[in-house]
């Protein structure tokens, strides 16, 4: 199965103009933010080859992204540890992607989510997608952006805590970030009400 663009042809023939891929990523790591994008596709030039961020390289990610970048309206934003622990996951992804929808240059006037639950602040008119990210060209691009970004924020974050492999596990249960969890102990990044971070308090 390869994403395409008939979701938002259907949307394009309920009358609406732009329509929005929102997609997250970072839901299940124990430490750093949860990250979504907005994008909205010009129809008359998409990139080729999109599809789940999951499904791809890091070098294709990468090219991806540049083009998309160049193409499109997009916008990334975060939501901190903080807000995940205060929240919860799924409330802080949704923040996320609120706050993604919020940073377009113009505004959407229709939004495609991925996943089976729309956001509750949510008043833009949207539907939700299930495995998005490989059914919609908008929301695959979506996931492109908010991976790369994501990746760049535990990059980041790897070289002011040497030592858990976020360059390698973007903050994932790893077994070597498991183990430096115990070796080393909590940082600030770390989501202290998952369950692993949680139990070493």
């Amino acid at each position: 199965m390869k994403p395409d663009f008939s979701f938002e042809a259907q949307a394009i023939a309920q009358g609406y103009t732009r329509i929005a891929g929102v997609d997250e990523v970072g839901r299940g790591p124990l430490a750093g933010p949860v990250t979504a994008a907005a994008v909205i596709l010009d129809p008359a030039r998409i990139p080729e080859g999109l599809n789940d961020s999951k499904k791809l390289t890091q070098k294709a990610r990468q090219r991806l992204y540049d083009e998309i970048m160049e193409v499109a309206d997009v916008s990334i934003a975060h939501a901190s540890v903080e807000e995940i622990d205060n929240l919860n996951i799924l409330r802080a992804s949704h923040l996320a992607m609120m706050r993604a929808l919020d940073g377009l240059k113009n505004p959407a006037d229709y939004a495609l989510i991925d996943g089976n639950m729309l956001p509750r602040d949510l008043i833009l008119p949207a539907e939700t997608i299930i495995k998005g990210d490989a059914r919609s060209q908008s929301i695959s691009a979506a996931s492109i952006m908010a991976k790369v970004c994501r990746d760049c924020v535990m990059l980041s974050l790897a070289q002011q805590h040497p030592g858990y492999s976020w360059e390698t596990n973007m903050g994932y249960g790893s077994k070597s970030h498991i183990s430096a969890l115990q070796n080393l102990g909590i940082t600030p990044h770390h989501r202290r009400s998952f369950k692993p971070v949680h139990k070493m308090l």
